[in-house]
């Protein structure tokens, strides 16, 4: 019996954002997380929260300058983790 391994992919981000992760970029990148199947987590100082919670992703009170790790786990975790990055380096569409 053939075993299947899950895809794992982990990267880091900057906020760019002179606002930080306040709502606007975090709703966007909650709907970027949603696309994928794969589980999809947010890694900030001592918190681990889905990127696919609004309230989880607000709770991290990132300003700009974050450091935040994206770590998938799943069959699509590499194209939601370098989907996301270009979510990010873009100012999660958010232009003001």
């Amino acid at each position: 019996m053939e075993e299947k391994k899950e895809c794992w992919k982990q990267e880091k981000f900057v906020v760019l954002n002179e606002k930080g992760l306040h709502t606007r970029p975090s709703t966007e990148l909650v709907k970027c997380a949603a696309m994928f199947e794969c589980e999809v987590n947010l890694l900030y100082k001592e918190y681990t929260v889905s990127a696919k919670s609004l309230l989880g992703i607000l709770m991290l009170a990132a300003g700009k300058g974050a450091r935040i790790t994206i770590e998938a786990i799943g069959d699509d975790a590499e194209e939601a983790v370098s989907t996301l990055i270009e979510l990010a380096n873009n100012k999660f569409n958010i232009n003001y």
